[in-house]
């Protein structure tokens, strides 16, 4: 049901205008000629405009016409097909992200408008961002010739794209992919021959043709991720004037059959079969060592789509959340526990909903500061003026993209657990929203590698960026912040608490360093709760420079009372209800039960 989207765009203005500096942002050299702080506001409303009367009437076919295969194609609902059109023709898609493109918005900005999107038809939103996501990929590796070549068509998305990374006995052991890439006559030009699977968009009828990023072993290649190169790869071959040509021995054998996401096709790709698929290499041919650069390249992309999941893991929990609200309004069920003979009321009346909702709205606040966090460090990096803001925000943005991709996935679908309790047995059936977004909003957390890999990512690689100094001036941030605002007092309570996370923290650091050295196994035993609280103690930091923000507009009297009253509550109830898991799991840790280790595998069996 298309009324099942509704979206607000006062916490992005809140967050661009208010909190984080937009001005700075818009005002490089980059944006200044095209963009200033006044035009958020109406850029903002005019998509969320766009998304409500375009996109979001699409989610109902996407989720019972969905993705078919038949006869080795795939076709999407008709009507995925106008809105494609008409968002990519109005600048509100891939052009965004060519680093050419004069109009395009800065990732701060569009960010919020990619929200609005992906809350709208989550299974669309992937058609319109991958051919971005691939041109980007060109423009940073790919020869001048490979640029020209395709990165127009792939930003005006007149082509798809994909990433093709995981193999049938592959999963998540990406240095044991079986893809071969053999050489031809042409030294630009390798065969490629092999079998990827969950590939996102691996075929549809959107485009008319699909760029394929296609992970390979150059034959006489090292073995491990290090023998790995990255081949551009078209669905349809293109000729050298850029008309296309036969069919490049691509096929699809199938899509997935998937819990939720039914719009979006998740392909099994086979390549080469007739032994004659090419593809053209990106980058530099093997080293002396049989070495390539295909990992390198490939992280590129997979970080920013890190970013995105957890985004898209937002965006998703933000539309159930948005739902229970106006449920928990409108449904008179129950009365007070303090007069019980007195006349029913609203269920947002009743505490234990108002819990749930506050925890949603607390939880979703948090989340989408650090993920606008994440973008305001993305803008520096691509067109920063200083080169110091530069060079500070890909230390911090490195460190944060695994909190932002794990924590925001497994949380979302926490949340819209509790916007389904909120609906009661409604919440369960599908003739009300919330189960679509518990199907959609899954698979966040195994997209650009599981939580699991994420929690190892941060501790072993993360953790040790620049021997650690990274790491450390991140903590000291929080701690200044600490230092300077422990007597205000308004928040002397939520201080105290994030002083005290703080403290606990870094003592869980030295505990896991030591197990480093002790019992390496125990590591990753804790490791996805370990990042969990890194991420708790990070939100809890953002979101009181929020209520610092929020309570400053009160004392001037600015106006808007309820939005930042709600800003304060929001940060009041993360600090006092979900901060103190930080202190409670680092006991869990110290503690170092093992039991999970020591039980015989035979124990699991009933």
């Amino acid at each position: 049901m298309a009324s099942n989207f509704r979206y607000s765009t006062r916490d992005h203005k809140f967050i661009i205008k208010e909190w984080l500096d937009g001005e700075k942002i818009v005002g490089l050299k980059r944006y200044r000629d095209m963009f200033s702080v006044e035009d958020v506001d109406g850029i903002l409303d005019q998509s969320l405009k766009v998304c409500k009367d375009v996109v979001a009437p699409t989610n109902d076919d996407g989720d019972t016409i969905r993705a078919v295969f038949k006869n080795g194609k795939v076709t999407v609902p008709p009507s995925f097909h106008h809105a494609f059109k008409y968002v990519a023709e109005n600048g509100w898609g891939a052009t965004n992200k060519d680093k050419n493109n004069e109009s395009a918005m800065p990732g701060l900005l569009y960010g919020a408008v990619h929200e609005y999107m992906i809350a709208a038809n989550p299974a669309f939103v992937a058609y319109l961002g991958l051919p971005g996501g691939v041109g980007t990929i060109i423009n940073n590796f790919g020869t001048q010739e490979q640029i020209d070549f395709f990165t127009p068509k792939l930003f005006e998305t007149v082509w798809g794209g994909t990433m093709c990374i995981t193999e049938p006995g592959g999963g998540s052991d990406v240095g044991d992919m079986m893809s071969k890439a053999y050489p031809t006559d042409d030294p630009k030009i390798y065969k490629i021959k092999g079998t990827k699977c969950f590939i996102t968009c691996g075929d549809h009828d959107l485009t008319e043709n699909i760029i394929h990023l296609v992970l390979a072993r150059i034959d006489g290649a090292v073995s491990g991720t290090k023998g790995l190169s990255l081949f551009l790869v078209p669905k349809i071959w293109v000729n050298e004037d850029g008309t296309l040509g036969e069919p490049n021995d691509v096929s699809t054998v199938g899509i997935e059959h998937k819990m939720g996401l039914q719009g979006s096709a998740t392909a099994v790709l086979n390549f080469g079969e007739e032994e004659n698929c090419r593809g053209f290499l990106l980058g530099s041919p093997l080293n002396e060592k049989g070495q390539g650069e295909g990992m390198a390249q490939m992280f590129k992309m997979i970080n920013g789509s890190r970013v995105d999941t957890g985004h898209c893991a937002l965006s998703v929990a933000t539309v159930a959340y948005n739902n229970a609200v106006v449920y928990a309004k409108e449904r008179i069920q129950g009365r007070p526990i303090d007069n019980p003979r007195g006349n029913r009321v609203p269920l947002i009346q009743h505490e234990d909903i108002r819990r749930m909702l506050l925890t949603q709205k607390a939880t979703l606040e948090a989340m989408r500061a650090m993920i606008f966090k994440g973008y305001y460090y993305l803008d520096l990096i691509a067109f920063g003026d200083d080169p110091e803001d530069v060079r500070q925000a890909k230390r911090y943005i490195e460190l944060i993209t695994p909190l932002i991709k794990a924590y925001s996935s497994d949380q979302a679908w926490l949340m819209i657990t509790e916007a389904i309790q909120v609906h009661g047995g409604y919440g369960y059936t599908e003739e009300y929203p919330i189960a679509r977004q518990a199907r959609d909003v899954k698979i966040y957390s195994i997209w650009e590698g599981t939580n699991f890999i994420q929690s190892l990512d941060l501790i072993f690689r993360k953790w040790a960026l620049d021997k650690g100094s990274v790491f450390k001036e991140w903590l000291q941030d929080i701690g200044v912040f600490v230092s300077e605002n422990a007597e205000n007092a308004e928040f002397q309570r939520e201080f105290a608490m994030l002083g005290k996370a703080l403290k606990t923290y870094v003592e869980l650091t030295k505990t896991v360093f030591s197990y480093m050295k002790e019992n390496i196994r125990l590591v990753p035993l804790y490791s996805t709760r370990i990042l969990r609280v890194t991420a708790e103690l990070y939100c809890a930091y953002l979101l009181m420079q929020q209520a610092l923000v929020a309570q400053e507009k009160l004392t001037i009297g600015i106006g808007d009372t309820d939005f930042y009253k709600g800003k304060i509550s929001s940060a009041q109830f993360y600090l006092r209800n979900i901060v103190p898991d930080v202190v409670a799991t680092t006991e869990i840790i110290k503690d170092y039960d093992t039991s999970a280790m020591e039980i015989p595998e035979g124990a699991f069996d009933y």
